[in-house]
């Protein structure tokens, strides 16, 4: 049987069906016996471990109702999922492809026994032609021949239904991907849009929350060495706890930062007669910051 789960993807499996609703690890397994149609269940030893991973990892939480863990997302296991949206929709086209194999390999295996039942009648057949008549026994295989062709009909019209339908699920998983594809795009340019309008409006107010998170810069020429802890805004962003990705943690900070400055712009208002030194305070920024990522390792 090919594997149903490569590595690490049932572990991304399991923050999509929390995301979708609190569970407990019964239900998971239900659930995941449900979208491959019967055809593979994972065990308990299987969910269970990569469950209280998950929760060690704070990706996961759980609640006790009724004497069971009943298992929640949290919000940064939704980070993860968004931040893995393009594999999952990989992941359930695989789940997909997954299905029409095992579902192949039910219908290979029926069709093979059905041959070998054939070739017994055939014997079996061939052994009594002697006989005058049919006895009861000769009648009674012929009705067993009759159910099993019955049924391997039955296997196989069932199983090229379910290749249809995983044909169908995984076009419409593309489709949805795609979908989603173009709706971030189209969030991205508004957003873009309205950042590039604020700050055509925006003024001193700016230049000042650059230079503060800086650590107090004044300017292009006012550099100071990027070793220098800064002393104008210890505690800024304290509250984002190191994910152990830095590339990770440098977009968080960055957020931050865009956030903060549109936040003051439109509290506080600029004049335009301010946002030539609101640019150059964050030129000074993206210089030394190039500095910064340039000349460390």
């Amino acid at each position: 049987m090919p594997p149903v789960f490569a590595h690490g993807r049932l572990r991304l499996y399991l923050l999509k069906l929390l995301d979708e609703a609190p569970r407990h690890g019964y239900e998971v397994i239900r659930l995941l016996e449900e979208r491959f149609q019967g055809l593979y269940a994972p065990s308990a030893g299987t969910v269970y471990p990569r469950l209280s991973k998950l929760e060690a990892e704070g990706l996961v939480t759980h609640a006790t109702e009724g004497g069971r863990k009943v298992y929640s997302i949290t919000d940064a296991g939704r980070a993860e999922l968004a931040d893995r949206s393009g594999e999952l929709a990989d992941l359930e086209l695989e789940i997909r492809d997954s299905v029409t194999e095992l579902a192949a390999e039910i219908r290979s295996d029926v069709r093979g026994a059905a041959g070998d039942l054939r070739r017994e009648m055939r014997a079996a057949a061939s052994a009594s032609a002697t006989q005058v008549g049919e006895d009861d026994s000769w009648q009674a295989a012929k009705e067993e021949l009759r159910k099993a062709r019955q049924e391997w009909k039955e296997q196989a019209r069932r199983a090229k239904d379910e290749s249809r339908r995983a044909r169908e699920e995984a076009q419409a998983a593309r489709r949805q991907a795609k979908e989603a594809q173009d709706r971030a795009r189209e969030e991205v340019q508004r957003i873009a849009g309205q950042l590039q309008e604020q700050f055509a409006k925006s003024g001193g107010v700016l230049g000042s929350l650059a230079g503060a998170w800086l650590g107090g810069t004044q300017g292009p020429g006012a550099d100071r060495p990027s070793d220098q802890p800064s002393d104008r805004a210890p505690g800024w962003a304290a509250d984002l706890p190191a994910t152990g990705d830095p590339a990770r943690d440098l977009d968080r900070l960055l957020d931050r930062f865009r956030d903060q400055v549109r936040d003051a712009a439109r509290d506080h208002g600029v004049t335009a007669a301010r946002v030539a030194e609101a640019r150059d305070h964050l030129a000074a920024a993206a210089a030394r910051l190039s500095g910064t990522f340039g000349s460390r390792p």
